[in-house]
């Protein structure tokens, strides 16, 4: 059987900007990916499709769709949900919280990815790491739909916000995605309607990649890395050897 990742964004974009290498690197080592995209990002985050005259709600959130899709592709997501909760402000009542939940059950991930705890710029993000958390812990109680499998302890990480300075996000885990780069900057591209971050988030996976290479040995015979992810994780790990 398969090992399985959930990855929980707040709008469709923010999976590929954000961990589109870490899906790509898992997708081919046999993981199944599912990303749950919990809104479009249709008020906020479209800016450029809404520039377009006669633009309308529903057609950005179809467009937004084709493109997370497309992406989704690139780079081998097993599953892509859309939710469709709305966005600026994104807001989960708990039926959307119940069904979040039962996506958890279903995949039983051996990891989840999700935004950082602290966003001032974009609080959808910030509310949506407090939310994943809230459904982690009940997808663990027993008495939650009593008989169903209940979640087990996957790690969670918070991948990179945007401005990392005022996020408090501190990354404690960098990820090598060099092999899989050429797959996460086709997902990139995929989206259309946000082209202004394309570069952004390429120089960012080539600084990570820098401090990858410095964590990894630097000059005494750290391994060469090309572009990289940083995660911030939320959990400690359970070792037996450092």
């Amino acid at each position: 059987m398969a090992k399985t990742a959930l990855i929980i964004s707040a709008h469709s974009a923010d999976f590929v900007w954000r961990c589109g290498g870490a899906i790509a690197l898992h997708a081919n080592k046999g993981y199944d990916v599912t990303v749950v995209c919990l809104s479009y990002g249709g008020r906020g985050e479209s800016a450029k499709l809404w520039k377009n005259e006669g633009m309308t709600l529903e057609r950005v959130k179809t467009e937004r769709q084709r493109e997370a899709e497309n992406a989704a592709k690139a780079l081998g997501v097993a599953n892509i949900r859309f939710f469709d909760l709305g966005d600026y402000p994104l807001e989960m009542t708990r039926e959307a919280k119940d069904r979040l939940v039962d996506v958890m059950r279903e995949v039983q991930p051996a990891f989840m990815m999700t935004h950082s705890k602290y966003d001032p710029y974009n609080t959808d993000h910030m509310y949506v790491s407090e939310w994943t958390l809230e459904c982690r812990a009940i997808a663990q109680a027993w008495g939650h739909k009593p008989g169903e499998k209940i979640l087990g302890a996957p790690q969670v990480y918070l991948f990179e916000p945007h401005q990392t300075e005022q996020m408090e996000w501190k990354p404690d885990t960098f990820l090598d995605i060099s092999p899989v780069w050429d797959r996460k900057w086709a997902a990139i591209q995929c989206m259309e309607g946000q082209e202004h971050l394309w570069h952004y988030y390429k120089n960012v996976a080539e600084n990570r990649a820098n401090h990858f290479m410095r964590n990894s040995g630097g000059q005494s015979g750290g391994r060469k890395a090309t572009h990289a992810e940083g995660f911030q994780s939320i959990f400690p790990r359970t070792v037996d050897e450092l």
